[in-house]
């Protein structure tokens, strides 16, 4: 008796369904989650389609990867051969180079476009929503070269074009702020209020890493040296000191200034010596660029470095060393020949005796008439170049072309007088020249500096009794914003008075300056936002030629006309409601109806 209840409670036990529904569960929940990395249902990019292929575009780096994760799949040069920027914003004025020039951009952009999704993505384009990070000022005419071959060639189903100021700020948890990018070809600084880009009072310049590049090889040029490789393996060499000679021109490609560029410069702390003892005793003489007679000591730098941009580049096939090394004793430039000195070299001067870094020795290899089987170059890299060449980033007092804080500056005289104390206290730096050790702390200083007032050196009326008019301070509606000033991503904040500053001063997370824009463009495909987005059957109705076979009445040829793009334009949109009429309203035409 004791033994009959043992079998129904063995067949109610095997019947249970308590364990298996947990398996089941557990198994479910596996196969959704493709990747630990990932605790929602959502499938990862790699077995899904969901997940949106994120583009950021620039002229010389791209970053590419899928929506969603915290940091790109690939990062490339666009060039990989020479080291050149895709595209600038100069054009040919003849309507046939202008022509070529799409035509080989079109050619180099669909060969980055198909790296992009047969190599560094493994993914099948036809099946792929396409975010495209832009800049605010990229010409139209790129845009449809990227729409065209996305569309076009890779069928794409939809580009969402969205901005990359926004974008970095999204990727810092903020939705108001002023961004500014430090990028190639310029540095540009735009106020974002409530997600929306204020576009009417960007502020750009060209001091970007194009006129750094070019100033850091006209630096070399002048203050480097170079020690060629041994004639003979068997001779014995005559000493170091002796072989050293000026550093030619072509073995500073392009690659090489960019590895000098990332991996030996730093920016330093301005100089607080008095910059009038830079200024050269006696005119230049007349072989040399006539500088202009201003106190600032950077001036030269930008005239030179302005110079110093018509040098052709150089082919770059062969390749650098970058095996560094480090010189015990900096090597002091030869002293020129003649009494009198010209600016540039008092400057370096200067330089040289407030520096502490320390030379650098490159293995470059050698011009081809020095090739002949010894081995390679050695270049010399002075320390106070690689501390001072990024100066001509923060010279200021030049209309055209600004500093990065004069910029930022004249951004927040633009933006109405309500916001500047949130915008000055969410300053954000994004791009790659941003990436500079020292760049974000000397930005700050040099905003400081910029808003202090100016100094008002003792002048005499020159006529009696008439008083001296006021000194012009720019800045002057700025400086009761003084203490409020904060960067977001500053590595070593200082303490500052304003608990704005303080709550915002360094608070960004850690990611690099040159992949904000797109860290926030994976947000914003991870969270269903974006830009204006396209789709291929709007692009394919606007650009498909149309077919008419079926009249048979014949009219003459009519001239192609060129299509309108539809693709989103900040600059085309109309004004806002509740601007001035350009003319009374009583004389206005309906053609001059604001909007129109």
């Amino acid at each position: 008796m004791s033994a009959v209840p043992s079998t129904p409670r063995g067949k109610t036990s095997s019947a249970t369904p308590s364990a298996t529904p947990a398996t089941t569960r557990v198994a479910a929940t596996h196969v959704l989650q493709s990747s630990p990395h990932y605790t929602t249902t959502r499938r990862h990019s790699l077995y899904g389609t969901e997940d949106r292929v994120v583009i950021d575009p620039g002229s010389r780096i791209w970053k590419v990867g899928f929506s969603g994760e915290g940091k790109p799949r690939d990062v490339f040069c666009a060039d990989s051969v020479n080291a050149e920027s895709l595209w600038c914003w100069s054009r040919a004025t003849d309507p046939l180079a202008r022509d070529e020039e799409d035509k080989v951009l079109e050619i180099n952009i669909e060969r980055c476009m198909r790296s992009v999704f047969h190599e560094s993505l493994l993914t099948d384009p036809k099946s792929r929503k396409v975010i495209l990070v832009e800049h605010p000022l990229l010409p139209l005419y790129i845009k449809d070269i990227f729409a065209k071959v996305l569309f076009g060639n890779l069928q794409v189903p939809s580009i969402s074009f969205a901005s990359s100021h926004l974008l970095s700020l999204l990727a810092v948890s903020r939705i108001t702020g002023l961004v500014i990018d430090c990028g190639h070809l310029e540095s540009t600084a735009l106020p974002i209020f409530a997600a929306r880009p204020m576009f009417p009072h960007l502020r750009t310049t060209p001091l970007a890493g194009a006129r750094f590049t070019s100033h850091l090889r006209a630096l070399l040029l002048l203050f480097g040296s170079y020690i060629p490789p041994p004639s003979s393996l068997s001779a014995v060499q005559p000493p170091l000191s002796s072989r050293s000679t000026q550093v030619p021109q072509e073995i500073l490609t392009d690659r090489l200034i960019e590895d000098i560029k990332t991996r030996g410069c730093f920016v330093s702390t301005a100089l607080e010596t008095n910059r009038e003892a830079v200024r050269s005793p006696s005119p230049p003489p007349t072989s040399e660029p006539d500088f202009p007679p201003s106190a600032d000591a950077a001036m030269s730098e930008s005239e030179f470095s302005r110079a110093s941009e018509g040098i052709e580049s150089i082919d770059s096939s062969q390749q650098a060393s970058s095996e560094f090394s480090l010189v015990s004793h900096p090597q002091q430039p030869s002293a020129e020949s003649g009494s009198r000195e010209n600016y540039l070299q008092v400057l370096a001067n200067m330089y040289m005796r407030h520096s502490s870094a320390t030379d650098i020795q490159l293995r470059v290899v050698p011009p081809v008439s020095q090739q002949m089987g010894t081995g390679r170059g050695t270049l010399n890299i002075p320390g106070w170049v690689r501390e001072r060449a990024a100066e001509v980033l923060f010279e200021g007092g030049d209309v055209d072309e600004s500093s990065a804080a004069e910029v930022i500056l004249e951004a927040l005289l633009k933006v109405p007088v309500d916001l500047r104390k949130t915008l000055v206290s969410s300053i954000l730096v994004t791009g790659g020249t941003a990436m500079l050790p020292g760049f974000i702390p000397r930005l700050h200083a040099e905003l400081l500096r910029a808003i202090e007032p100016p100094a008002t050196p003792p002048r005499e009326p020159t006529r009696s009794r008439k008083p001296l008019p006021p000194t012009y301070d720019r800045y002057a509606t700025l400086r009761p914003l003084l203490p409020h000033i904060a960067i977001l991503n500053d590595p070593s904040p200082q303490p500052s008075s304003s608990s704005r500053a303080t709550a915002n001063a360094g608070k960004a997370p850690a990611f690099s300056p040159a992949c904000m824009a797109w860290v926030g463009g994976s947000l914003a495909g991870a969270l269903k936002t974006g830009g204006v987005e396209v789709s291929r059957e709007k692009w394919d109705e606007a650009f498909s030629p149309q077919d008419d076979d079926d009249d048979m009445v014949t009219s003459p040829p009519q001239p192609e006309e060129k299509p309108r793009s539809i693709l989103p334009d900040w600059t085309r949109t109309p004004l806002p409601v509740g601007a001035a009429p350009a003319v009374p309203a009583a004389s206005a035409s309906p053609q001059t109806a604001v909007g129109a």
